[in-house]
Order: structure tokens, then C-alpha cells, then sequence
């Protein structure tokens, strides 16, 4: 008799949580779906940038971070816009 309830109980938490996915995700165009990832490849490019940076010592290096930390700031803002 437990199986039963228990079943039961694990199908109603799925039915749950898929709701709750299907309300909460907004379906998104080919269009806004590949701005949404060339994003955050910018931001994960851009946290990867930040951190050589806090770590680096060579002047040259860092102008060159420095630069490129602008850059990718400035790509991120165009896609925002």
C-alpha cells in the first residue's frame, strides 16, 4: 500500500515541477536565444579577463588585458541595448 501512495506522491512532484519550468522559462526566438549566449560568452570572457588581470605583473600583459577588458565591457553593452 505504500508503494502506491508513494508513486502517487512522485508523479504529483513531477507534474509540479514541470509546471513550474514551463511557466517560469519564456520561450525565446533563434534570434534572442543567440544574443542570450554570445552574452554570456562575453561575461565568462570578460571574468576570465578580469581575473589574469588581478594577476598579472608584466605591464605590457596588462595594457593588453586592459584593452581587452574594454572591448568585450563594450560588446556586452551593444548586446544589451
Amino acid at each position: 500500500m505504500a508503494r502506491g501512495w508513494e508513486s502517487k506522491s512522485v508523479e504529483a512532484q513531477q507534474e509540479d515541477a514541470s509546471a513550474r519550468t514551463a511557466v517560469a522559462k519564456p520561450r525565446l526566438t533563434r534570434e534572442e536565444a543567440g544574443r542570450l549566449r554570445e552574452k554570456e560568452s562575453l561575461r565568462l570572457s570578460l571574468q576570465r579577463v578580469v581575473q589574469e588581470l588581478e594577476q598579472s605583473r608584466n605591464p605590457r600583459l596588462r595594457s593588453m588585458l586592459e584593452q581587452a577588458q574594454a572591448d568585450l565591457q563594450r560588446k556586452i553593452a551593444q548586446l544589451e541595448a
